[in-house]
């Protein structure tokens, strides 16, 4: 396929790169990862930019426009989105589960109903999602959820408690994988909720990281009232529309992560041209040039997969386990990214934000905190992984595994 846009298309991102540059939030600074003191501070800016982009024809390009959509095609979507990914990345920051998981998800499972109901208010900015999947006993093993989801009358009564979810403090909605069906089997025994954050019995609890941030959260569901026009499909389809979840949340992902990785390298680069190590730019030593290398291939490598998937989007595929391979090619190079950058600040490398010596005021400091969660969050490094090896490359089931569940 030739990735290449055509002259329509490149007018396109011209244009919305023109857009872009007059829309940004007064203050902020591209260069900076964060620009907000306080997870509130974020909530806020998101949801004015994804009010901007709705107002301006860019939100939800490939979505009919009765779901508040563009009624564009999919590589709009991904101007659009690699655009934003190169420049202002931290704005659409907290709506990454919403928009890569919530939206396709209600708008390739649910009704329409659901659809007209939830859509447009996520693409104006109203709303903000969370996903609700992993638990104290089913963290990458989905198929385990306990969560119970018993229906009396027009509504479930929802008992359990979730894990590990993201930006849960700030959100208004929740994709819920739920137990409907204890007696059957644990695959078809799960059912799939949206689920009203502030409904009475839901409690969560942040747990800070060592960053200092608290971005993740447990969510206790106390008899929890979810009306039964929030169940997405039928009962017992809680396994696949979760498979479908995860899918279409790398589909066009890896595409996305690949901008903002490139954003990063040239950041990376231009550190190492300006840091100085015995008097000398660490840009003169050959093994950092060799990272600078190796790193750059990296991205690329994740860049042209990612491609090939949205190219099985464009022609009208749907998005299948080998995201479990992009997965890992943004996963766990990130880490040995973020490490090199602090070594190569040498004994600054120790400093972080807010002292006059670091060098660019612990941007990579943090950076290298927050990386250590690349690994485990959006599915365990060793769970794609059995994924790659099992439903990508057809090995057999590992025996261990298989002696368990026998």
């Amino acid at each position: 396929m030739d990735y290449r846009l055509t002259p329509e298309q490149e007018g396109f991102r011209k244009e919305f790169v023109s857009w872009l540059e007059k829309n940004l939030p007064e203050g902020f600074d591209p260069e900076k990862p964060r620009n907000y003191n306080t997870p509130e501070e974020h909530l806020v800016a998101y949801k004015a930019f994804q009010k901007r982009l709705s107002e301006g024809g860019y939100a939800g390009m490939h979505y009919a426009k009765e779901y508040g959509g563009q009624g564009k095609t999919i590589i709009e979507e991904s101007i659009v989105l690699q655009t934003i990914a190169s420049t202002c990345m931290e704005l659409r920051g907290p709506g990454g589960i919403t928009f890569g998981m919530a939206v396709p998800t209600i708008h390739t499972c649910g009704n329409e109903e659901q659809k007209r109901k939830y859509l447009p208010r996520i693409m104006d900015g109203t709303q903000l999602w969370c996903q609700g999947f992993s638990e104290p006993g089913a963290g990458s093993d989905v198929a385990n959820v306990s969560t119970m989801a018993i229906r009396k009358g027009d509504h479930y009564v929802v008992n359990g408690q979730k894990v590990w979810t993201s930006i849960a403090h700030m959100a208004d909605h929740c994709i819920l994988l739920v137990r409907t069906e204890p007696e059957t089997t644990k695959h078809r025994g799960l059912s799939y909720l949206l689920l009203d954050m502030k409904a009475p019995g839901v409690d969560v609890r942040p747990m800070k990281q060592m960053t200092g941030e608290a971005e993740f959260n447990e969510v206790f569901m106390d008899n929890v009232k979810v009306p039964v026009e929030d169940l997405v499909g039928k009962e017992g389809d809680g396994w696949m529309i979760a498979i479908t979840t995860l899918m279409f949340e790398r589909a066009i992902g890896d595409v996305t992560m690949a901008s903002s990785y490139e954003k990063m390298m040239k950041r990376y680069f231009n550190m190492a041209k300006t840091a100085k190590r015995s008097g000398k730019p660490v840009i003169e030593n050959p093994v950092v040039r060799q990272k600078i290398a190796h790193h750059y291939i990296e991205t690329m490598v994740l860049k042209y997969h990612g491609l090939r998937n949205f190219s099985k989007l464009i022609k009208g595929g749907v998005p299948g386990p080998e995201g479990s391979i992009g997965k890992l090619l943004w996963s766990v190079p990130n880490p040995m990214i973020t490490n090199d950058a602090v070594m190569m600040q040498g004994p600054l490398g120790q400093v972080g934000e807010g002292s006059p010596y670091s060098i660019g005021d612990g941007t990579w400091q943090y950076a290298f905190l927050r990386a250590k969660g690349n690994t485990i969050e959006a599915g365990s490094t060793e769970i794609q992984k059995n994924i790659i090896g099992e439903r990508v490359l057809g090995l057999p089931k590992d025996a261990s595994r298989a002696v368990v569940r026998k």
